[in-house]
C-alpha cells in the first residue's frame, strides 16, 4: 500500500456527504493510479457502511478503467493481435484476468490440432480435424448470444467453462487458425458472425465463386458446422438481401474487436 499523510486525509474524506468535496477527493485519489487500489481495498474491508463501500468500489473500477483505456489505445496503435484485444476487453469485467492461463490453453489446443494436420489433407478435411479436437476432444461448446451473461464474452471464462458464444468462440477459433497457418477469416455477413476458408486452388475450380474473395466454404464458430456457398445464398434470400450487396469482405482484427465491444456492451445496458 502507498502510505502518506495526504492519502490518509483523502481516504478519511471518502464519506463526506458534500458531493463537490467527494468529487475533488475521488479525482485526487484516481490521480495516484492503480498503486492506491490496495489502500482502497483495505478501507473497504474496515468500513461498515454499504454506501461508503459502493463509493470505494466505483473508485476501484474507475482506476481499472483508466488503465484499461490506455492499454486499449496502445493495442490500436500496435500489432492489433486479435486474442490480446479480446483479453483487454475481458478485463473490463475481470480486471485480474490471467492472460498466462489463456495463452497456455490456446497453445495446448494449437499443439493438439497441429499434431493431427498434414499437407495431404483437403481444406474440408483440415477443418474437420480442427473441429474434432476443438469441439469433441476439448469439448468446447457454443451457445447463442445472451446479454444476461457477460461470462460468455470473457475469454478466460469461455476457456474455463468451455462455453462461448459465436464471437468469443470465433476469436479463439481465428487465433488458432492464424497460429496453424489455416486461411480462415471472419467475413461480413448480415446478422451473423461467420468464418470463411479462403483458398486459391478452390477458386480456380470455381471461377464464379465470390469473385476475388475465394471462399471455399463457411464455418459457424458456435459448433464448427460447415456451410456451402449455396447454404449462405439461401440464408441471404431469407433475409431478402441481394448477394451483390454482401461483399464477403474479410474483417480485420480491429473490426472484429469493434463488433465484440458493441455486443458485450449490451450486457451492461441495465
Amino acid at each position: 500500500m502507498v502510505e502518506n499523510n495526504e492519502i490518509k486525509a483523502l481516504l478519511h474524506l471518502i464519506d463526506d456527504p458534500d458531493e463537490e468535496i467527494y468529487a475533488t477527493v475521488s479525482n485526487k485519489l484516481i490521480s495516484f493510479g492503480k498503486a492506491i487500489i490496495p489502500n482502497l481495498e483495505h478501507l473497504w474491508k474496515n468500513v461498515n457502511s454499504e454506501a461508503i463501500q459502493t463509493r470505494i468500489e466505483l473508485l476501484i473500477h474507475q482506476l481499472h478503467f483508466r488503465d484499461l483505456t490506455d492499454e486499449f489505445k496502445n493495442w490500436i496503435e500496435s500489432d492489433q493481435e486479435l486474442l490480446k484485444g479480446a483479453l483487454i476487453i475481458s478485463k473490463y469485467h475481470h480486471p485480474d484476468i490471467s492472460t498466462a492461463y489463456v495463452y497456455k490453453e490456446v497453445e495446448k489446443l494449437r499443439r493438439n490440432i497441429w499434431l493431427e494436420l498434414n499437407n495431404y489433407l483437403t481444406p474440408i478435411e483440415k477443418i474437420s480435424v480442427f473441429n474434432s479436437i476443438f469441439y469433441n476432444y476439448y469439448k468446447q461448446t457454443g451457445v447463442e448470444i445472451s446479454y444476461e451473461n457477460p461470462d460468455q464474452f470473457i475469454i478466460n471464462k469461455v476457456l474455463e467453462n468451455k462455453t462461448g458464444n459465436t464471437l468469443s468462440n470465433g476469436i479463439i477459433y481465428l487465433t488458432l487458425c492464424d497460429l496453424l497457418d489455416l486461411p480462415v477469416n471472419a467475413i461480413q455477413i448480415p446478422q451473423h458472425f461467420l468464418l470463411g476458408y479462403f483458398d486459391d486452388y478452390f477458386d480456380l475450380l470455381n471461377p464464379d465463386l465470390n469473385g476475388e474473395f475465394k471462399i471455399a466454404f463457411f464455418i459457424d464458430p458456435i459448433s464448427g458446422q460447415m456451410y456451402s456457398n449455396k447454404d449462405v445464398e439461401q440464408y441471404l434470400k431469407k433475409l431478402e438481401v441481394e448477394e451483390k450487396e454482401v461483399l464477403f469482405q474479410k474483417m480485420d482484427n480491429k473490426k472484429i474487436i469493434d463488433l465484440f465491444i458493441t455486443e458485450m456492451s449490451k450486457c451492461y445496458e441495465n
